[in-house]
């Protein structure tokens, strides 16, 4: 897992370090150096005459990147250090000059931007260290001169339209290979907005402890690989934003034993598809059992539940005892002509999520809200709802509860609305898009396991499927931990994005094939279970 904490935790943890006399700068310009080497070493046969430049602004991060480029100077590398500021750290800029560094101050002379431009064009190694953690905003004055020449010369980025939106996430041959010191400068440190230029990175390599910067969208699609340095932090408390990895995923997946059986496996009640969208619902109950669920009860109509029952026959349309809810797939927002009755077993099933209709559920039970089951919503729920809008379902929601937002703005600050919303509805909200946001009660997930491809129709119908499957069968426990929810709708985001890669790795793929790769994916995630 990846555990991220904000920029006022890790100063916090800072500070008796530095008031100790520890050299935090030493050791976080070192590993950076040594980083930087290690990944020239991947790209070209020697690293000696490789050409390294530095963009260093006024901070420490600044002081970080001057101290790291006086040690590859000394190891033979040629290094140019652009100074963005009137004032940058005294001891790295000593050090570079000392090792045979080269500067070139365009702080005092704009006029200068073009001749960096043509410097990082012939670069191998473009080191940022415009601002750091402290910074807030979008990156102004000269570093942003700076960025948005380069961008406009070609580099991945965020030219400064303040609009956050997508970068150039391909390869681009001939290009220097561009790494951030902490954080891309520009971005926002704790929230993962872009409010202006930001340079494209293509490894992060952050002192401590990852920033939740680094793993919210859309600044997510800014960071490269992450790489975090440990310099000896003691952070305290809960981090800010966390990432499952698959070995986490593995660890906590229910394996049944001798003695389990249909139920003790979960069973997953789903309220999904209409006459005219029969596929969700097959779709939602084909990954629900492809995932693991021990029984899968279909609730619609006669002529969709054919449907469902030719595609797989295993699944149950009879009532009975249900231990996780999926409610929504496939039907329309409100009910009308067209919605088949599911509206109203929608509500009927979140009753007996709810714990309120006796005979489909022993007490309260998890349940997912998608599509149409989202416009079900409409007083408190219970921590083991989970909502699965994408951003536009999210404006939805919002405005639902009187908030004025588009979805614009759900996009630039996915966080801040996927938060307000779990706020107004007291459920767990897991925003979908190409990084998944969850958050829960004192918890956010933000996962980046899907590939583009994943874009697709039907996607979420899976998604809603293989996460009832999993809050079946671990519904006890959901139910009496607020915060788990959270962690299994991200673990589900996790399978789901793993199981696209392996329908058809780097190519298209259909919502039918994910659903159909879910079983060997958990068999591949069960193989990184640590041995008793």
């Amino acid at each position: 897992m990846i555990r991220a904490w904000s920029a006022t935790d890790v100063r916090a943890a800072e500070e008796p370090l530095l008031a100790a006399g520890v050299p935090l700068m030493e050791r976080a310009a070192f590993a950076l150096a040594t980083t930087v080497l290690a990944d020239l070493r991947a790209r070209r046969r020697s690293v000696r005459g490789a050409h390294v430049v530095v963009l260093a602004g006024a901070g420490n991060n600044g002081g970080d990147a001057l101290h790291a480029g006086a040690h590859l100077a000394r190891r033979g590398l040629a290094v140019v250090a652009v100074l963005a500021a009137e004032r940058v750290h005294d001891g790295g800029l000593a050090a570079l000059r000392a090792a045979g560094g080269r500067t070139v101050d365009v702080a005092s002379d704009a006029g200068r931007v073009r001749s960096v431009v043509h410097d990082v064009a012939g670069a191998d190694v473009v080191l940022d260290g415009l601002v750091g953690i402290g910074a807030c905003g979008p990156l102004r004055g000269t570093g942003g001169d700076v960025v948005r020449a380069l961008v406009a010369d070609g580099l991945p980025g965020v030219p400064g339209d303040a609009t956050g939106g997508p970068a150039d996430h391909g390869p681009v041959t001939g290009r220097p290979w561009v790494v951030a010191v902490d954080v891309p400068s520009g971005i926002g440190v704790d929230d993962g907005t872009v409010p202006g230029p930001v340079l494209r990175a293509d490894r992060t390599v952050t002192f401590g402890a990852a920033k939740p910067g680094l793993l919210l969208p859309p600044a997510a699609h800014l960071v490269g690989d992450i790489s975090v340095v440990d310099i000896g932090l003691h952070l305290a408390g809960a981090p800010a934003v966390r990432r499952l990895a698959a070995e986490d995923v593995a660890a906590a997946w229910p394996v049944p034993g001798p003695a389990d059986h249909k139920y003790t496996r979960g069973v997953v009640g789903v309220v999904a598809g209409t006459a005219t969208y029969p596929g969700a619902a097959v779709l939602a109950t084909t990954a629900a059992a492809r995932t693991g669920a021990g029984m899968v009860r279909y609730r619609g109509s006669d002529v969709v539940a054919r449907a469902v029952l030719a595609a797989r026959p295993e699944v149950v349309t009879a009532p009975g005892r249900v231990q996780s809810w999926v409610v929504g797939p496939g039907v329309p927002p409100a009910a009308d002509d067209a919605d088949d009755g599911q509206t109203a077993r929608g509500r009927a099933g979140l009753a007996a999520a709810r714990g309120e209709l006796a005979g489909l559920s022993r007490g309260p039970v998890p349940a997912v809200l998608d599509a149409g089951g989202l416009g079900l919503v409409e007083e408190r729920c219970p921590p083991w709802f989970v909502l699965t809008p994408h951003a536009g379902e999210l404006r939805t929601v919002l405005r639902r509860h009187g908030v004025d937002v588009h979805r614009a703005d759900v996009e630039a600050e996915p966080l801040r609305w996927t938060r307000r919303a779990h706020e107004l509805t007291g459920a767990t909200v897991l925003l979908k898009g190409a990084v998944t946001v969850v958050v829960g009660p004192g918890v956010v997930y933000a996962q980046a396991d899907a590939p583009a491809w994943l874009g697709t129709a039907g996607a979420g119908d899976v998604l809603a499927g293989i996460l009832g499957a999993m809050l079946a069968g671990r519904a006890a426990a959901v139910v009496a931990d607020p915060a788990l929810a959270a962690e299994v709708a991200a673990a589900a985001a996790l399978v789901h994005g793993l199981a696209a890669e392996r329908a058809t790795p780097g190519g298209p793929v259909t919502a039918l094939d994910v659903a159909d790769a879910v079983p060997g994916t958990v068999a591949d995630l069960l193989t990184l279970r640590a041995a008793p």
